[in-house]
């Protein structure tokens, strides 16, 4: 695992890994999600720190609380999974540039 890697710079390497994950995650509160239910009847927007910032819906749902409920739920989870998506995606791509961490081999 560890084969052609020099170890005495690994505190180095983690101080920029460091800064990397400070700087993603500044870029990623940044970036607005958006996912919508029932053909777009409903729509959830959500920042990169998973806080809710818009949610639309449609006014011929509001006489069926049942449906609303339901797009609701299915909005909002759908955008926590693409939050969740993107920070897995993030820290893969920080640990390939280092050097090969997170690679299966």
């Amino acid at each position: 695992m560890f084969d052609g890697m020099d170890l005495s710079k690994m505190g180095e390497m983690l101080q920029v890994a460091q800064k990397n994950a400070q700087k993603m995650q500044e870029e990623a509160k940044g970036k607005i999600y958006t996912a919508k239910s029932g053909g777009g009847l409903v729509s959830v927007s959500i920042d990169g720190d998973g806080e809710v910032n818009d949610i639309t819906i449609d006014e011929s749902l509001l006489n069926d609380k049942e449906s609303l409920q339901i797009l609701l739920m299915s909005a909002t989870n759908d955008a926590i999974k693409m939050v969740e998506d993107s920070k897995k995606h993030a820290a893969t791509q920080m640990l390939q540039g280092m050097g090969g961490f997170g690679q299966q081999g």
